[in-house]
């Protein structure tokens, strides 16, 4: 067993925040092993927002700049009408955000961070991350944490992180079954090359399409090469959550049927749609148990509205390496500060998430009149400060643990 000045902590899942809690306690001198289920360390085709909140621990942690050179800086967000295609500008992403918060709001391709996680962690401990490795369960043996894994391997450590996702054994094992009710909502995601869109839609820019029980959310990825696409469509024959059931470019566009020229462009060029149901989950009131914690997703996952899920994970990991490292001498007390300083902040995330989705799709926006006096009182710059300033401002290197 290792020792109490340098615990050893297992950790499982290899996502994002598992590998940012395994880099940011390496860096911390704490020993790590990361299990996880896949035979390769691959990530969704998909796009992620990473605001500066999230940005600053990338780059706290040393990855900063790789993350950057493969990412987008969206110049600017704005909502556009589903009808009409009016445009409204919110508020700028690129210099502002450096500016006003000291670090960058990205737009990354999901496998270039999961790529720059890997790299960081290797360098710190080559051998940390084992694949293949899915989890059975755990067990408590005193002071040390018995991890189980499906081919019948145990191994022990001090500390065991479950970071393992919406459907998490290490959950399972604290509290048992969860019991997540369907939002009525699915989603919709693809990928499209930019060079297949017209140069008004090719623009470093993030876009929210809102109408009356629909969304669209799009951004650029890899340095305007791609365009990432999301859409949120009220549909109650769909409850696979699964990142990895795929549909067909003709249903993505029934379901957006009559909405403007440009999403219908954007559509057709989506090779490859995969759809999935949107769960929602009431947030944990607590998810440390001894010595055993949870992270992201497995604790509090949320609805992707406020483009935090990624960055929540990420703070996540940092927050837990601080604690570990900040509090070596009582363990459980050290896990008890992490939970007690994402719980307040985590909540709010979940709870505004699923806020945002209403006034996505807020009946009001059915009839371009009533629609603009709608998006010009909901997206003014006092509202939209209120729920966005307060994400972005915090700095995981201070904040209290």
């Amino acid at each position: 067993m290792a020792s109490r000045t340098r615990p050893r902590v297992l950790i499982a899942g290899g996502g994002l925040g598992g590998l940012t809690a395994a880099l940011s306690l390496l860096r911390r001198g704490i020993d790590v092993e990361v299990f996880e289920q896949a035979p390769e360390l691959r990530e969704v085709g998909a796009g992620v927002q990473i605001s500066a909140n999230g940005s600053r621990a990338l780059f706290e942690l040393g990855i900063g700049e790789a993350v950057a050179e493969r990412s987008t800086v969206a110049s600017g967000k704005e909502i556009r009408l589903w009808s009409t295609g009016q445009i409204w500008k919110l508020f700028d992403l690129g210099a502002t955000s450096v500016e006003r918060y000291g670090f960058p709001y990205l737009t990354v391709y999901r496998p270039d961070l999961l790529d720059a996680l890997v790299q960081g962690v290797q360098r710190e401990k080559p051998d940390a991350i084992h694949l293949g490795s899915k989890v059975a369960g755990f067990a408590r043996r005193g002071d040390a944490v018995e991890l189980r894994l499906e081919d019948g391997r145990t191994v022990e450590g001090d500390v065991l992180v479950g970071a393992d996702g919406i459907h998490s054994r290490i959950r399972h094992g604290l509290f048992g079954e969860d019991h997540p009710t369907f939002t009525g909502l699915m989603a919709w995601r693809g990928l499209i090359p930019m060079e297949k869109l017209p140069p008004h839609l090719a623009r470093p820019v993030g876009t929210n399409w809102v109408g009356p029980g629909k969304h669209i959310v799009h951004y650029p990825l890899r340095r305007g090469e791609l365009m990432n696409f999301v859409g949120m469509v009220e549909r109650d024959d769909w409850k696979v959550e699964s990142w990895t059931a795929r549909g067909t470019t003709a249903e993505l566009a029934n379901d957006f049927a009559g909405w403007h020229e440009d999403v219908q462009t954007m559509i057709q060029n989506i090779a490859e749609p995969y759809k999935w149901a949107m769960m929602l989950r009431q947030p944990l009131p607590r998810w440390t148990e001894g010595r055993v914690t949870l992270l992201g997703d497995a604790c509090h996952p949320t609805l992707p509205m406020l483009a935090q899920g990624a960055v929540q994970a990420i703070e996540d990991g940092f927050i837990l390496g601080r604690a570990l490292a900040e509090h070596p001498g009582d363990l459980e007390d050290a896990l008890r500060r992490y939970e007690e300083a994402r719980r307040e902040r985590t909540t709010r995330m979940v709870l505004g998430s699923a806020e945002n989705a209403k006034r996505f799709h807020n009946p009001s926006l059915a009839d371009p009149e009533g629609a603009a006096a709608y998006v010009n009182r909901e997206w003014a710059e006092e509202r939209v400060q209120e729920r966005y300033d307060w994400l972005f401002r915090y700095q995981v290197d201070t904040v209290p643990v």
